[in-house]
């Protein structure tokens, strides 16, 4: 068993924390936004700083919404930096930028430490259920001491290369969820408006070669108008924002990703930056002039 610092504890890092401690490892945890009492009830020490949960810690974990974020969780007043010696690993499991990741790695391997950028996939449901997929970059030797942390919280681990590769397996993932999101919501306000029953079209495309996790769960949300966030939409933004700036570096083109990205800005103009992801579905709807199913 590890002493684990475990840094960001909102909508994903709280219940992935909470497994850990499951796992029997002695968490040591500090958040912007204060520490979980359940998380602290089950056994969980709150730390002060994230210094100071890095001091206490062989393996620090950050979990936190933007690559800014990670920065300063990281090298900021306080930071893990700080409160590192020579052999610790640092673990950020955010959604960030590939090309700062490989920036980060550098300087917390000037001191001495490892580095894995390993973001996740599975949302909310998957952070509760222990479910994630892993996405992993990294040497093979810090992987495999980290990988039974890992299946404490996730089904999926992969290592996917080095440092910033386990980031740009993230964007890839998310571009594609996007644009899947999009043609379930293409789909279901299609069917709904031309009459049909979106809960009986979403129950036959389940059977054949449509079927899709995307249309499975975020179908029904768009059915049952259940928009609260297991993902909210200002992140998936920031997402694409990577997967498009990453591309105009590389000279490249998204087409379809700058699409999904602008029915994004148009729900968040809307008030919805809050919303979960299955909600792009309402810019659609509001194109079409109809809704796929009244609350």
């Amino acid at each position: 068993m590890s002493n684990i610092g475990f840094i960001g504890l909102g909508i994903m890092g709280k219940p992935m924390a909470a497994n850990l401690i499951k796992g029997g490892h002695a968490l040591f945890l500090y958040s912007r936004s204060g520490v979980p009492q359940e998380l602290t009830a089950a056994g969980g020490k709150s730390c002060a700083s994230a210094k100071e949960a890095a001091q206490k810690s062989d393996i620090v974990i950050t979990m936190v919404p933007d690559t800014p974020d990670v920065e300063k969780a990281l090298f900021g007043a306080d930071g893990v930096a700080e409160g590192l010696s020579r052999g610790k690993i640092v673990i950020d499991m955010s959604s960030i930028s590939p090309i700062e990741t490989k920036k980060f790695a550098k300087r917390i391997n000037g001191l001495g430490c490892e580095y894995v950028d390993a973001p996740v996939s599975g949302g909310e449901v998957g952070a509760k259920n222990a479910a994630l997929t892993i996405m992993v970059g990294g040497n093979q030797g810090t992987f495999d001491k980290v990988k039974p942390v890992f299946e404490l919280m996730g089904k999926n681990i992969t290592l996917v290369g080095g440092n910033g590769d386990g980031q740009t397996c993230k964007v890839c993932n998310q571009i594609i969820v996007a644009l899947n999101i999009e043609a379930v919501s293409e789909a279901l306000v299609f069917a709904s408006k031309a009459g049909a029953d979106p809960a009986k079209v979403r129950q036959a495309l389940m059977g054949g070669f449509a079927a899709l996790c995307i249309l499975e769960v975020h179908g029904e949300r768009m059915i049952k108008r259940t928009f609260n966030p297991g993902f909210r939409i200002e992140l998936h933004q920031k997402d694409l924002n990577l997967a498009l700036s990453g591309a105009r570096a590389m000279g490249m083109s998204l087409p379809n990703t700058a699409i999904a990205q602008e029915l994004f800005n148009a729900c968040v103009a809307d008030g919805g930056a809050k919303w979960d992801h299955s909600a792009m579905v309402r810019a659609l709807e509001k194109m079409a002039n109809h809704e796929v199913a009244k609350a």
